[in-house]
Order: C-alpha cells, then structure tokens, then sequence
C-alpha cells in the first residue's frame, strides 16, 4: 500500500458533504484522496478542489485506490450503497486503517422520504460497516450531523459539534481531524453502538431545516462541556 501518513481518502467525495468535507481538509493542508465508483467523477472533483484552493494536494482516483493511500478513510455514500462500498474495499482495506462511517439509514433508500430512518439489523449503519471489514480495520462513527452548505462555504466557520463513536484509540485521530476545520469540536460519543443515537438525529435536522427553510442546514451544539476537556475537544480520546 503507497501511503502518505497525513492523508485523508474520502470515498463519496462527489457528493455535497464528501466534497465539503475534502474542501475543508485540503485548506487545512492535509492530502486528500476524493474517492468514487468512477475515477472521472473523482478526478472533476478534485479538480474543484485545487480550483478553489490552488497549491493543495488532492487526487481523484477510484474508491479502491484512495482508500489505499491514506490510513484514515472516510465513508460518505448513501446509506443504499454503503455494504456494497465496503465489500469492494475488503481486497484493499488493511489492519489498522480507520475507517469512519457517515451513513445514515434514511429512508431514502426505500422510496420513502428522508425525514425517517429505517430499522438496521445490526443497529446502526456505522455497526453495519463494522461488521462487513476485514479483522483489525478500525470503524469510527462520525460527522453525519454536519451541513454540506456549512463544510462548502469556506468563508465561514461551521460551528457544529461532531459526535466521534467507537473504541477510544480509535476515536481520537478522527476527533483530531475536527480540529483542522473552524467551527467544527469533536465529542467523545462514546462507543460505536451509539452511533444509532446520532444517525437517527440527521433525520430530525433535516425536519428542521425544512420547516424552518434553513438552506445552510442547521447544526448540533452541546453546552456546558468545559473546553480543553477530555472528550470534549479536538483530539482527546476521553472516557470510554
């Protein structure tokens, strides 16, 4: 596996959230490996990227090559194409690699509309992915509750909290990359299996953001967590 230690893969980074999410790291200067079933579509995205932010090191290539360049994957498709993703990365994904869940069970996936979610097996589609990658690929659940509008408009901070689920050392090198973005702090969201808890919250935003006609999106912010905490601040690994 050709690796760069400080790079990010972003499988979805096509799409509004994983293109944000791209926007964002390459400003901050990380590498950034935008991932896609199809490498055109991953190359025009990062030509945006590089467009925006000249000088910044982002590659378009096929889900399977980006996830192989970066130690920290980022997983943002539709909740209907998620097993089928992380099937296709299971020759690729290798022990130690962290791989973050954003999917959402939407109802989406089933004709329905995204105001609802629908029951997963397993409990969450975060615990889904867990149980599809190969023994020692680390699964993290995180970012699901962030705007796509909020990660795009890079004047801006985003000014959301994002809930970062899993086993603790697995937790804290993706509530560190929450530091990389103004706005964003990481939370200590516990263990994976509360993942179920924040996805179904996207659900409820996505309500709001409609009767309230917020076209940024609205964001999440938990109060009276002390900054510089652990678990409450970019980095920190926190109680289990």
């Amino acid at each position: 596996m050709t690796q760069t230690s400080e790079a990010i893969a972003i499988l979805g980074g096509t799409g509004d959230q994983g293109l944000g999410l791209a926007l964002r790291f390459a400003g901050a200067g990380r590498p950034v490996r935008i991932g896609s079933r199809r490498r055109e579509r991953a190359e025009r995205a990062a030509q945006e990227v590089r467009a925006k932010l000249p000088g910044s090191d982002v590659v378009g290539l096929e889900n399977a090559e980006a996830a192989r360049r970066a130690p920290i994957v980022i997983l943002s498709v539709p909740f209907e194409h998620t097993a089928a993703t992380v099937k296709g990365l299971k020759p690729v994904l290798e022990p130690g690699q962290i791989l973050v869940s954003m999917a959402v069970p939407l109802a989406t996936a089933v004709g329905d509309g995204a105001l609802r979610t629908v029951g997963v097996w397993q409990g969450s589609a975060a615990e889904l992915v867990a149980g599809l990658v190969p023994e020692g690929v680390r699964v993290v659940s995180a970012f699901q509750n962030v705007a796509a509008h909020r990660l795009m408009d890079l004047d801006h901070p985003v000014e959301c909290d994002v809930l970062v689920s899993g086993k603790p050392k697995d937790r804290a090198p993706v509530m560190a990359l929450c530091g990389l973005v103004p706005g964003l702090r990481a939370i200590n969201g516990g263990p994976l299996g509360n993942a179920r808890i924040v996805e179904q919250m996207t659900a409820l935003m996505i309500g709001l953001n409609l009767r309230y006609d917020l076209p940024e999106g609205c964001g999440v912010r938990f109060t009276g967590l002390p900054e510089g905490a652990p678990g409450a601040s970019a980095g920190g690994s926190g109680p289990t």
